[in-house]
């Protein structure tokens, strides 16, 4: 079952991965509101973007565990595919040496709360929905 999990998330996550590139190629390297918009953006979201590869002890015990991913491998192949395109989308990769954490490990600022709400309204308003 997990196998064939795994296998319909790779073709999910590729046709993700190559919409939303597509979208910043067009948006990056189109107008100049386009792209001042997306550059804000990447500055202002990049600083979350190293938990992404932080292991936590949960990660670490998983890994050991022989079922989860040593996920601080896969950053020098994120980076040179995320520099590659926003370079094709000529768009600047953010110089920080500075990154958010804690995230992983539940800590997060007061703006979740407002987050999850919002992402909660339609499950409190109407329990027990189906589609």
């Amino acid at each position: 079952v997990l196998a064939a999990i795994a296998k319909k998330s790779i073709k999910e996550v590729s046709y993700h991965k190559r919409f939303s590139g597509d979208w910043i190629k067009r948006l990056g390297d189109g107008t100049e509101e386009s792209h001042n918009r997306m550059q804000e953006a990447f500055d202002n979201l990049w600083t979350f973007t190293n938990e992404l590869f932080l292991m936590t002890a949960d990660d670490t015990a998983m890994v050991e565990a022989g079922v989860g991913v040593d996920v601080d491998g896969l950053k020098a192949a994120w980076t040179q595919e995320i520099t590659a395109l926003l370079t094709e989308a000529t768009l600047t990769v953010p110089d920080l040496k500075y990154f958010l954490k804690g995230g992983k490990e539940g800590i997060h600022s007061e703006h979740m709360g407002f987050i999850l709400t919002e992402m909660q309204y339609m499950q409190r308003t109407y329990p027990n929905m189906t589609w």
